[in-house]
């Protein structure tokens, strides 16, 4: 689990196969959130349970997190699967 100061950015895999990217510093509650609140998890993985954690990397501080999130979901989709089959570090 993460600490106040330990940013994580996650892949999670949709039901629907689709792929869905995020920070935290709790993965473990988002994405308990993600499965279950219909008020805390995204609106796009809602429509799209459940989902399962599939990539995480711990980033120093949320700027970096957010700078690291960005530039994932620019990725292809083919280029998220080579870094999940990759550094699969979940």
């Amino acid at each position: 689990m993460g600490t106040a100061s330990e940013w994580n950015v996650y892949i999670l895999e949709c039901a629907d196969k689709t792929l869905y990217t995020g920070i935290t510093v709790d993965p473990v509650r988002r994405i308990k959130e993600h499965n279950e609140s219909d008020r805390l998890g995204a609106k796009y993985t809602r429509t799209r349970r459940p989902v399962s954690l599939v990539y995480q990397e711990s980033c120093n501080d949320r700027s970096s997190a957010c700078k690291r999130e960005a530039a994932i979901k620019k990725l292809s989709r083919r280029a998220k699967q080579a870094l999940i089959a990759a550094g699969c570090n979940h």
